[in-house]
Formats: structure tokens, sequence, C-alpha cells
């Protein structure tokens, strides 16, 4: 006669055997990364290789052509910013069109007025070409996404920015603010808005946002008591400049001069 115990007892261990596979085959397993492999792919402005995409992207690019090239005004002269030491016709320009048009907004906002605007030589990254000028001048111009901010800086770091201009040696754009390099490398008749500058007195100035957080070692801007952002692309400012006007103006007057 056949003892049932012995087989029961065989039945559970193989019962608990087969769940427990179960569980670790089943468990979650961790993989590593060994081997990355990519393939390049050429892209080709030939539009008869891919046809397809020529034709999908053509009505859009016609579309956006025609906006960029559309004519906003026209510019009697080439303005270039590798012409002059200490200003340019295109720094002029514009530091003038930012002080003005910001001022726009500041002045709604805030019932204050901007006195002066300091923006950098480098930010400038193309000319504006004599004949017409186009929603693309402005692009080209200012291909980046920097907008105006208005900082309060006291009398003291006025009289930085002007060491730094000298200091410099680049016409940096500036507008509402004169003076005089001395013999001795120093700013002296320091006008602002053709007011003599007071130490004691909070001046507001417009710049974009890469300088006013210190960019191009523009540290005076980090002491600033207050910080406006105007939410107004320097791109937009050109354009809606542009429209504004019929005929770009040379802007030659004498923003610092030299003993």
């Amino acid at each position: 006669m056949v003892k049932l115990k012995k087989y029961n007892g065989f039945l559970k261990l193989f019962v608990i055997f087969l769940t427990l596979f179960f569980i670790f085959s089943c468990s979650q397993k961790n993989y590593n990364l060994t081997k990355i492999e990519g393939k390049q792919l050429p892209i080709t402005e030939r539009g008869s290789e891919t046809p397809e995409i020529e034709n999908f992207i053509k009505p859009y690019r016609d579309h956006i052509n025609r906006d960029l090239d559309s004519i906003l005004a026209y510019s009697p002269e080439t303005l270039d910013k590798s012409t002059g030491k200490w200003q340019t016709t295109i720094g002029n320009l514009m530091a003038d069109v930012c002080l003005q048009r910001g001022n726009l907004v500041f002045k709604t906002r805030e019932k204050k007025d901007i006195d002066l605007c300091l923006l950098n030589h480098g930010g400038i990254r193309a000319i504006l070409p004599k004949g017409n000028v186009t929603t693309r001048t402005a692009y080209e111009i200012m291909p980046f996404e920097n907008s105006l901010i208005v900082v309060a800086l006291s009398g003291n770091q006025i009289l930085e920015i002007a060491s730094y201009i000298i200091k410099e040696k680049k016409p940096q754009p500036l507008s509402g603010m004169t003076f005089t390099i001395s013999k001795d490398n120093t700013a002296k008749n320091i006008l602002i808005q053709g007011k003599p500058i007071d130490v004691s007195k909070t001046y507001y100035v417009v710049t974009n946002d890469y300088l006013a957080n210190g960019g191009d070692n523009m540290n005076f801007f980090l002491k600033a008591t207050q910080k406006f952002d105007l939410n107004y692309k320097i791109r937009n400012v050109l354009i809606d400049y542009f429209k504004e006007v019929d005929t770009i103006p040379v802007k030659t007057d004498v923003r610092i001069t030299v003993e």
C-alpha cells in the first residue's frame, strides 16, 4: 500500500519550488547601456532630391520671406558700428530708439522717465545698409531675444558707467548722457539729459537683459536698487521704430568728447 503522506510532502516541496521559480523569473531585471550607435543623415538644399518635403515647406518659406522683406523705411546711408572710436551712427540710433520707445512703456507703467540708455557695442550684429529697410534688417541687426530692462542706479554708479566706457575703449551705444574724457583719462562734465550729474539722485537707465545681469563686466548694473522688465524685445523696438518713420535719421551729434 502506497503511503500518501510521503507523496504529499513531495508535492508541497514541488509547489514551493515552482512558486519561487516564477517569482524570480518575473522579477524586474536591471539593464545597463553598453553601446550607442548613430547614423548621420545629410540634409540637402536641393529640393529635387526631396520634392515632397520641398513642396510642403515652400508655402511657409514664401510667407515668412514676404513678411521679412516687407519695406518699412529708407536709410539714406549705411550705418556701421565699425566707423567711430567713441560712438557710431548705428550705436547712436539704437540707443536713441531704445530710450525713446522704452520710455513710452516705462512712463505709462511707472509714471517715471528713463534718463539714459546704455547698450553694448558687441550686441550690434550687422550694419543697417543704405536703401530700403525691412523687417529682415531688424532681425540681422538684433538676432537675439534680448529685451529692454530699466534699472535704478545712483549717481555714483553713473560715474562707473563713464569709467567703464573709457576703460573699454569701445563705442558703446549711449543716449541721454554726455561727458568729456580728460587728459588723465577720467570723465568730467558729465551731463544727464543736459543737466550736471547729481550723485545723490537716482537715475533710471534702460539697457538689455544680458547687461542688466552683469554681462560684458557691466557690474554696476548689479548694484541696481530696482529693476523693471519692459517685456519689449529690442528687435521689436527696431521694427516698431522703422514702421513709424519714413527715412532713418543719421545721428552724428557728439556724445563723448576728448580733451
